[in-house]
């Protein structure tokens, strides 16, 4: 794993996480019951419970959400309300739900969030415009608080789009802003490269057997 060295490097880490904690500090979210997030969830299930499923406009993977923090989960599906993240479907979904329902079902597709610290291994060098990512997402992929997503064994392609929408405006997160103005193309490539390689990851949190489950599987 490669390392960030230098002086100035340390300092731009360590106002970065200082701008993560200031930036998303706020009221401790609701706790989640996850059979109530299993029983409402499966509008969801019809896009997170399938590995591979894409996005139809612009076509990408949808996320993998098991073992993610459910605290981010909830707080994503708040900004997808607000219009702080633009997908019409997305935003369709989170507002028919209370906020207690969001809580309900970030808490079930999270199960057991990944652990930090845990030894994370990568077929790929940290590249250097992960330096960036560093301070909220840390070496190895994991969050470094609940409020800020776990980012190993993500897709590709998704982390790839996440990262456009920052910087195109879809997404408007002030911090992530900030942090993805400063990657040029070929570093959006180079960053989703290593982080979705990391492992222990993130995964598909499977769905009850369907037609479209079996079909997918090419059972």
């Amino acid at each position: 794993m490669a390392r960030f060295g230098s002086g100035a490097l340390s300092v731009a880490l360590a106002c970065a996480a200082f701008a993560c904690t200031a930036s998303f500090a706020q009221n401790a979210p609701l706790k989640g019951n996850p059979e109530h997030g299993k029983a409402i969830s499966y509008t969801c299930l019809g896009c997170h419970g399938i590995e591979g499923y894409r996005n139809a406009y612009p076509n990408y993977s949808v996320p993998r959400l098991r073992g993610q923090y459910p605290e981010y989960l909830q707080a994503a599906l708040e900004e997808y309300r607000s219009g702080q993240r633009t997908h019409t479907t997305m935003h369709a979904q989170a507002s028919d739900l209370s906020p207690q329902d969001m809580a309900d079902i970030a808490t079930y597709f999270a199960a057991k969030p990944l652990e930090r610290g845990a030894a994370a291994t990568s077929a790929h060098t940290a590249p250097a415009a992960a330096a960036v990512c560093i301070a909220c997402h840390g070496t190895d992929g994991v969050g470094v608080v609940s409020m800020y997503p776990s980012l190993a064994g993500q897709h590709e392609d998704y982390l790839e789009e996440a990262l456009r929408e920052y910087q195109n405006g879809a997404r408007k997160n002030p911090v992530m802003v900030g942090m993805a103005a400063q990657l040029k193309p070929h570093d959006i490539v180079a960053v989703a490269e290593y982080y979705s390689s990391l492992r222990p990851a993130l995964k598909t949190l499977p769905r009850p057997y369907s037609f479209l489950t079996v079909k997918h599987s090419g059972e």
